[in-house]
């Protein structure tokens, strides 16, 4: 059967009723949310060398399994790569063309303020905390992936080799050092070029204010930076941010909106989940939703 927009709104007015009745609506879901608070780490990425240390850190600290090609091998820089189950970060270099050398980016989950990962998850296997991280509960995962669809940044991986027990893996922000031994993430730590600052989310945009305001650090003079913080605004603000001295489309970045992800979705699946309404007719709403989103974000451009 066609689902027209009118009757998709009827079925999500529905829905959302039954959401605030059972306790599970947009509402409650915001009070439960970190905006704008706990760590953050800022990314200069004009003193990153390219180095692969933070990699090496982060597979330690997680006790990931070793690469294929030695964290030494600095010709794995020469393909485009993306987090994956096995690896939380990854370097990528980008040849913008315009400047002395090329630029260094640090990729890993962003850990936003108002994270799509959790709002998409139906059994709360993905929660925001309070010091700023998103954090995986592998026993309340259900293995739906939706997380893995609604992410901007498109990060969370699957463990499609394991067939017994399958997880989300991504950066976890090391919530178990800066949440209970008062430490930094591994790979900001590890960073021998200091590339990465970790503190306050408030004062770190204010250190890197100050940076792109006198071009560096005391010690460090650079070309001038780009006037904006990457995650400062994207998508409602993540814990993880970037200033560049080059313009962020160059260095591979994603243009996103500064609105956070739409909470729609949220309030529909948690009121069906609910009611055990079948998977088929879950499909067929969250692909409406989607469609009405980005024919709305077509609209806007």
């Amino acid at each position: 059967m066609e689902i027209s927009r009118r009757n998709f709104l009827k079925i999500g007015a529905v829905a959302g009723g039954a959401a605030l009745v059972t306790g599970h609506g947009t509402a409650g879901a915001e009070e439960k949310k970190t905006r704008g608070g706990g760590y953050g780490c800022l990314v200069d990425i004009s003193l990153c060398d390219g180095c692969r240390k933070c990699e090496f850190a982060c597979n330690q600290a997680n006790t990931l399994p070793p690469p294929d090609r030695s964290f030494e091998d600095m010709k794995v820089l020469d393909e485009y790569r993306r987090p994956t189950e096995a690896a939380f970060t990854v370097v990528n270099r980008h040849q913008t063309g315009n400047v002395e050398r090329p630029v260094y980016v640090k990729t890993q989950c962003m850990h936003c303020n108002d994270p799509a990962c959790v709002s998409a998850c139906i059994v709360g296997a993905l929660t925001k905390e309070k010091n700023g991280a998103v954090v995986y509960d592998k026993d309340k995962c259900l293995g739906c992936r939706y997380c893995m669809v609604a992410c901007p940044f498109q990060i969370p991986a699957y463990e499609y080799r394991d067939p017994l027990a399958p997880r989300v893996r991504k950066c976890t922000f090391c919530f178990d050092r800066i949440s209970k031994e008062g430490g930094a993430p591994a790979c900001a730590k590890m960073c021998p070029m200091e590339a990465i600052e970790f503190g306050p989310r408030e004062e770190v945009i204010a250190m890197a204010r100050d940076r792109i305001s006198n071009g560096g650090t005391p010690y460090r003079r650079h070309r001038p930076y780009v006037n904006r913080i990457y995650g400062e605004r994207e998508v409602g603000g993540t814990a993880w941010m970037y200033i560049s001295p080059v313009p962020f489309e160059k260095a591979g970045f994603l243009a996103l909106p500064e609105e956070a992800p739409p909470r729609l979705t949220e309030a529909i699946q948690h009121a069906i989940f609910k009611g055990f309404v079948p998977p088929l007719a879950v499909y067929s709403l969250l692909g409406v939703v989607m469609h009405l989103f980005r024919e709305r974000e077509k609209a806007k451009g």
